[in-house]
């Protein structure tokens, strides 16, 4: 399994394995494509304790609100979401990780779902959260993250509970 570097990603895009829209090529880096933050957030509503399981809703426990810019606290998490939707072939996979010009500042833009699965069409969730000691205010439209792809060995396609996801 491989990295694609910049020439392979455009190569990919080129024969509609890779699609990004909206796109960007400025985005394309050496070995990624840096994606946008949307304007949807969802934040975590305070309450009673939340038994984790495989029926755990972050629906239920949150709400979404709509802004160009938001603050983050220290300590604070958030959901957002990319404004960019990734679809893959069945022979290409991915990983979502932050940038260091924002990790350098306390900012955490994908806590632990980082692996984007084979053959996804979706807008990509980000977790975010401040471990900073001062409030981070958060814009729409920055490039916040980056995709890295991945060929793979064999064929295999997400059809799991998030496949068309965009929204929060």
């Amino acid at each position: 399994m491989s990295i694609l570097t910049k020439n392979e990603i455009f190569k990919e895009i080129k024969k509609g394995n890779i699609k990004i829209m909206p796109f960007d090529r400025s985005a394309v880096g050496p070995g990624s494509v840096d994606l946008t933050l949307d304007n949807q957030f969802r934040i975590f509503i305070k309450g009673k304790t939340l038994d984790v399981n495989e029926n755990s809703d972050y629906q239920k426990i949150s709400r979404l609100i709509k802004k160009d810019s938001i603050v983050l606290k220290p300590g604070e998490l958030i959901m957002a979401i990319t404004k960019e939707k990734i679809t893959l072939s069945e022979n290409l996979c991915g990983w979502l990780e932050g940038r260091s010009r924002f990790a350098r500042l306390g900012l955490l833009v994908h806590i632990t779902a980082g692996f984007m699965q084979p053959g996804i069409d979706n807008q990509q969730v980000l977790e975010i959260a401040n471990l900073s000691q001062r409030p981070l205010r958060l814009h729409a439209g920055i490039k916040i993250c980056q995709f890295i792809f991945q060929k793979t060995k064999g064929k295999a396609k997400y059809e799991g509970r998030f496949v068309k996801q965009k929204e929060v």
